[in-house]
């Protein structure tokens, strides 16, 4: 009998031992992990634990429960009060990482009962409910604090400002941004700063094309007040009425813009024929650019062409480059600046020394230099 109540107590004794060695298990809510020391949950810094936490160029920011993903120019805005937050409110992460407000469960927060010696205390931006949880506050609802848009979050809020503004220094209030000031190269002539943007105007002759760009009105197709023995010249920035009939004595028109001398004799020294013609160039264009090809109408065997700039070439604005023996380049050396007018006598000589004969015939060019670089 004393051998099976020994037996008995060893068996009691082993059963009572390993119940009290059992360990002791402390689970947290999501986002919170059990410290030791402290004998409480605390929250996990997601932004230092998870890698890249954030993508596309967005700042981590740690929160209770969570973390949050916001631009880099995000601000937020924290009252400076001395009250710790009683509860960690919990903040449900998309997969992204960006918060998404969920309401948690009752078991989520640390409830604090009223008594005759105990009272319950909220952190800033969080308040007491009717079942004495700390719950957040929308500020955005309650008493929108920011001047344009405002965010709520579990705590606190952030403010920001629509297209067009941005952020002063007291994170609530927008001031308008001047995009003119960002580059000359915003508008093609002239930019006007508006509130929350911006818009592009172009000088007188031109319209605004594709919300930057200026372009040339054609005056002539529109409305002009040249005369009707006048003809109608478009240039960049405007327009201009030459006669449609230029010739002078000697000289009578054979052709449009052609004008011929009808007596050798009359005519001694001078070219035979001249031939207007009118073209049209930006200001301050960039050089050396070839801007007139002047080429002989009539080819014949064993005849040679020669071509020379009799005037209006004083300033060695220009040359003449031959292309063939037919044709020469006129090239522009110094760019022009507008608004202008530039006339240039290009002369033409054909010769034959086999067949004894020598002609020369000039052509007018009348160049045109806008305003404006465009």
């Amino acid at each position: 009998m004393l051998g099976i109540c020994l037996c008995l107590s060893v068996v009691v004794h082993l059963a009572v031992s390993q119940e009290a060695e059992e360990p002791i298990t402390y689970t947290c809510t999501e986002g919170y992990e059990f410290d030791i020391e402290k004998q409480s949950c605390k929250d996990i810094d997601e932004c230092k634990t998870v890698q890249e936490a954030c993508k596309g160029g967005m700042k981590c920011i740690n929160h209770f429960g969570g973390y949050l993903c916001l631009p880099h120019n995000a601000r937020i805005f924290v009252s400076n009060g001395e009250d710790e937050p009683t509860t960690a409110p919990p903040v449900a992460t998309g997969a992204r990482g960006v918060a998404l407000p969920v309401i948690p469960a009752r078991s989520d927060y640390s409830r604090v009962y009223q008594s005759s010696s105990h009272s319950i205390q909220c952190g800033v931006g969080f308040m007491p409910d009717s079942q004495n949880y700390c719950r957040d506050v929308n500020e955005c609802a309650n008493a929108n604090p920011c001047q344009q848009q405002c965010y709520n979050l579990i705590g606190s809020f952030i403010c920001q400002c629509d297209v067009g503004f941005e952020l002063t220094s007291d994170t609530v209030s927008c001031q308008d941004v001047d995009e003119c000031e960002f580059s000359n190269y915003m508008c093609q002539f002239q930019c006007v700063n508006q509130p929350g943007g911006y818009s592009c105007v172009c000088p007188e002759g031109y319209q605004i094309q594709a919300t930057r760009m200026c372009q040339d009105i054609n005056e002539c197709e529109t409305a002009h007040n040249c005369r009707d023995d006048e003809m109608c010249w478009n240039y960049y920035g405007g327009f201009r009425c030459y006669p449609k009939n230029p010739c002078s004595e000697p000289y009578v028109k054979t052709g449009e813009g052609r004008c011929r001398c009808q007596s050798p004799s009359v005519c001694r020294g001078l070219p035979p024929v001249i031939v207007y013609k009118y073209m049209s160039i930006f200001s301050d264009r960039s050089v050396p650019a070839d801007i007139f090809q002047i080429q002989a109408t009539s080819v014949y065997p064993n005849m040679v062409n020669t071509f020379t700039i009799k005037s209006g070439n004083e300033g060695g604005e220009f040359y003449l480059r031959r292309s063939s023996n037919v044709s020469a380049m006129l090239v522009m050396t110094k760019p022009l600046s507008g608004p202008r007018e530039h006339i240039v006598d290009l002369e033409m000589v054909t010769q034959s020394n086999v067949l004894s004969y020598r002609s020369s015939s000039l052509l007018r060019l009348t160049i045109i230099v806008g305003p404006y670089p465009f």
